[in-house]
């Protein structure tokens, strides 16, 4: 501190003209636990503040290791949770024993509404899966909760946190009834979030309020996702083999993602205000693909990131696409990021059959599309042409070649083509 004081008894320089409700709110800015025990050792004056601090955060290296095995770290923990009384906001990063939070909570019971815990960072990691949790619901006024590293292998025993709008559970072995069971004990959530846990089974998901939603499972089983949830407004989903969407009309963002085995079906129902959609992974079904094409006529920014298709373990290319078709389809589409196996469905021999001096794509402003094989050139070329011909609001191709074996003439010889193409559309076009 630039600061200090002359004595301990009242504050000296500059400080003694700073009026105390100043002081009170500068020093409430303060939340790092460092910080606070620094400032409370200055004088009265300052100390006198801490009970009005909003919130403590306990770093991972807050204490030595001596500190934590001795159990000085949870003495410490609960004598500046004792000591602020008005605390909303308590944040635990370092290592801290389980046994000791059902104390802390229930001191802060009244004003708590923000709990972070870092249960990986537990002392004593045994009881992390454990009951400890159910102490959870002594904070009866929770709004925010977010848990990193818990073993939830059944739900907690939280009865019903009714005020609780945000939970978030960050890299958790999760069974799919702990998930049911422990999203339904928090009907009024508006976010959610479960981010690199490890579930398999049927995970099912049911609140009226959700309008966020964040789903990322690992592993390459099998798991399938009922999701109601009437006003949901963005949603990102990972891992999941089978996706059924109940209430999605007022979905904005939809973001699916399965980076190992398949995705066998999605039913998301009409998609009307839907503005940005996401779909990537190694093999999709067709079915899956072409049902959620459909129902988001609507979209504005398109992403396909998909690799094969096939419902087997045959790895199989997409089926032919019109290109004139899907614009069609889409007709709202501005910004369309193609990968691989889209591109090269549209560049098939019947994909530019339909096309005609009426036809134009009337919305699309942004192209990105990323080519790997220099197969079929010629009616690649073709309908890069056509994308700059009929997109009568272009204003930017990116044509990315990833992946080419250089080595072949054939991709040479694509190579070289591309660069005329851009050439002669050098305003619109380049090349990464």
């Amino acid at each position: 501190m630039a600061m200090e004081c002359d004595d301990w008894g009242d504050g000296g320089g500059d400080m003694n003209a700073v009026p105390d409700g100043v002081v009170q709110h500068i020093l409430s800015m303060l939340s790092n636990v460092r910080d606070v025990a620094a400032c409370a050792c200055v004088c009265r004056r300052w100390r006198d503040c801490v009970p009005y601090l909003p919130a403590l955060f306990f770093p991972r290296n807050a204490f030595d290791a001596a500190a934590v095995g001795g159990g000085a770290a949870d003495e410490a923990i609960g004598r500046m949770v004792a000591a602020v009384s008005r605390l909303r906001e308590l944040v635990i990063y370092c290592p801290f024993s389980m046994a000791r939070l059902p104390a802390w909570l229930a001191m802060r019971s009244a004003s708590l509404r923000v709990v972070e815990l870092r249960m990986d960072a537990a002392a004593d990691k045994e009881a992390a899966g454990g009951g400890h949790l159910d102490c959870v619901a002594l904070a009866t006024g929770l709004e925010e909760l977010r848990l990193w590293g818990v073993l939830m292998t059944n739900a907690p025993a939280w009865g019903r946190l009714q005020h609780l709008r945000v939970l978030e559970i960050v890299g958790a072995p999760l069974r799919d009834t702990a998930i049911t069971e422990t999203v339904a004990a928090c009907p009024n959530l508006t976010d959610l979030s479960l981010l690199g846990c490890d579930c398999s089974g049927d995970v099912s998901i049911q609140l009226a309020m959700l309008q966020r939603c964040r789903l990322d499972f690992l592993g390459g089983g099998n798991c399938s996702l009922l999701l109601s949830a009437p006003r949901l407004e963005s949603l990102e989903a990972q891992g999941f083999t089978w996706i059924s969407l109940r209430g999605g009309h007022n979905l904005r963002r939809l973001s699916i993602a399965k980076s190992t085995g398949r995705v066998y079906k999605v039913d998301t129902g009409r998609l009307p205000d839907l503005e940005y959609l996401s779909l990537r992974g190694v093999q999709w079904s067709w079915a899956a693909v072409s049902s959620v094409l459909q129902c988001a006529s609507e979209v504005k920014h398109l992403v396909m990131k998909i690799e094969f298709c096939g419902d087997f373990d045959v790895l199989q290319p997409f089926p032919e696409i019109d290109l004139v078709d899907f614009f069609n389809g889409h007709p709202k589409l501005t910004k369309f990021e193609i990968h691989g196996a889209m591109f090269a469905a549209l560049c098939q021999k019947n994909s530019l059959k339909n096309l005609d001096s009426r036809f134009c794509i009337p919305c699309l402003e942004e192209l990105l599309i990323t080519v790997r094989s220099p197969l079929n050139a010629e009616q690649k070329l073709s309908t890069l042409e056509s994308l700059v011909k009929y997109s009568v609001r272009l204003q930017s191709m990116v044509i990315r070649i990833s992946q080419m074996k250089n080595c072949h003439d054939a991709a040479d010889d694509f190579f070289e083509e591309i660069c005329k193409f851009k050439y002669i559309n050098y305003r619109k076009v380049r090349i990464e």
